[in-house]
């Protein structure tokens, strides 16, 4: 969590991924956290190329750095950051004393509008263990929400200005009325790339948790080959981004195409099982209770802990968080293969490959919304009363099937998407995965 005591003002940047033409909106006294929110709002609204925020707080004394992707001092994401620092240095004392240190925790916020375009479902809310509501991530508290009454100095004109690097990709100041935005899209890019694929792979992670759990219980051999293709599929994964992220070119011997084959295959797979199940849920009788029998012929395991259903999801989940990360590995290196049009090559890229994974992961979570709506029947049977062990089992299964719905979001609405990095005083960074902001 950020205490805010250690700075009297938190700088902002805005930045723009193009040229973009804006009425004087910002100003450039301090705001507060509800009126930067609003102003992020007005500017998306406004203009047509991305736009997003970028604050620098202290960094905290406490911070999982495991749980993101480590970048070195020469990475094009740190040298953009760098850059950019020096520019502001130069010319705002605010932005001068907030990174004289060094080091820092930088937040870009994207609007909901442009985040949006990155695909429906592929930043959902992580929630933290303990609290209600609360959202893993450095830059909150207990509650879910940002502490104390930090007031964000917007830095100046000439802040702006300067080349923020990277391959062919340019970056200035633009100004319309008074309002002046940063042009830095190898900045916003990177970030938001890095991010997103951070949380790819920390849900990923989530997956492999769940999934090695359930196939300890269930012993089933053909599933444990399941699994172990689809974690085979990191090491290539892993390798092609450090490769993308410095700019490089991807090649055969990564490795890559066979992931990909792979993980497709594993798609196929839970595409059919989708249909599998939403063939079963349509022959039910409507309105009327169903019993556990009958249930667990299509959905077997669903009234226990484990079973088949349970590590058929998980290993739907796995391979769409893998394949949400080639995409974005994708959609980098084609927008890096257009220099001057980088973030909207890398919106179009990856946009297109993202609605398959959200159908499919909307679908997936209307199953289980349809089986946590069902009523279970008592089960049939020639005595007319039931032992204690049978009325348990019923209890524990009914409970355990409506559970199916919780968490599920089907077709969620874009929200503003925050991508957290640490960086350190030698110039390297930690990216964290991308949160609702």
């Amino acid at each position: 969590m950020i205490n805010y005591r250690k700075a009297a003002g938190v700088p902002v940047w805005t930045l723009a991924t193009g040229d973009v033409q804006v009425p004087a909106v910002a100003g450039d006294k301090p705001m507060t956290a509800e009126r930067l929110g609003e102003l992020r709002s007005v500017l998306a609204a406004l203009a047509d190329a991305p736009i997003a925020t970028l604050e620098v707080h202290p960094l905290p004394d406490e911070l999982d750095r495991g749980r993101g992707i480590p970048l070195d001092a020469v990475s094009p994401l740190a040298q953009h950051l760098s850059q950019l620092i020096t520019q502001s240095a130069r010319s705002s004392s605010t932005a001068a004393t907030a990174t004289a240190a060094g080091e820092g925790l930088y937040r870009m916020v994207v609007p909901a509008k442009f985040a949006g375009q990155f695909g429906q479902g592929i930043v959902r809310s992580m929630a933290a263990k303990g609290a209600a509501g609360a959202i893993r991530g450095p830059l909150v508290n207990s509650a879910g929400t940002i502490a104390g009454a930090a007031k964000f100095v917007p830095v100046g004109k000439a802040a702006a200005a300067g080349a923020v690097g990277g391959a062919g990709a340019t970056a200035g100041a633009t100004a319309a009325g008074g309002a002046v935005l940063t042009v830095a899209a190898p900045l916003v890019l990177m970030a938001v790339a890095v991010g997103v694929s951070a949380y790819a792979d920390h849900k990923r992670q989530q997956a492999i948790e769940h999934i090695t759990e359930l196939l300890e219980q269930l012993h089933e051999q053909k599933l444990e080959d399941e699994h172990s293709e689809l974690d085979g599929c990191r090491d290539a994964i892993d390798k092609a981004t450090a490769v993308l992220l410095d700019q490089g070119k991807l090649g055969v011997s990564l490795g890559l195409d066979s992931a990909v084959h792979a993980i497709n295959t594993a798609l196929g797979a839970a595409d059919r099982r989708l249909a599998r199940w939403q063939s079963a849920l349509d022959k039910l009788p409507d309105g009327k209770p169903v019993e556990i029998g009958t249930l667990t012929e299509s959905f077997p395991g669903v009234d226990d802990q484990g079973g088949t259903f349970r590590a058929h999801l998980e290993l739907a989940a796995l391979a769409i968080a893998l394949k949400r990360r080639v995409n974005v590995l994708q959609a980098v290196e084609h927008a890096q293969s257009d220099p001057g049009n980088l973030f909207e090559s890398f919106v179009r890229a990856l946009k297109r490959d993202q609605q398959r994974l959200d159908e499919l992961e909307s679908s997936i979570a209307g199953v289980l919304t349809r089986l946590s709506a069902l009523e279970l029947a008592r089960p049939q049977g020639l005595m007319p009363v039931f032992t204690t062990g049978e009325v348990d089992r019923l209890m524990r299964a009914a409970h355990r099937i409506r559970r199916l719905g919780d968490g599920v979001t089907v077709n969620g609405r874009a929200t503003d998407v925050a991508i957290e990095i640490a960086r350190d005083k030698d110039g390297s960074v930690v990216v964290f995965p991308a949160l609702p902001a």
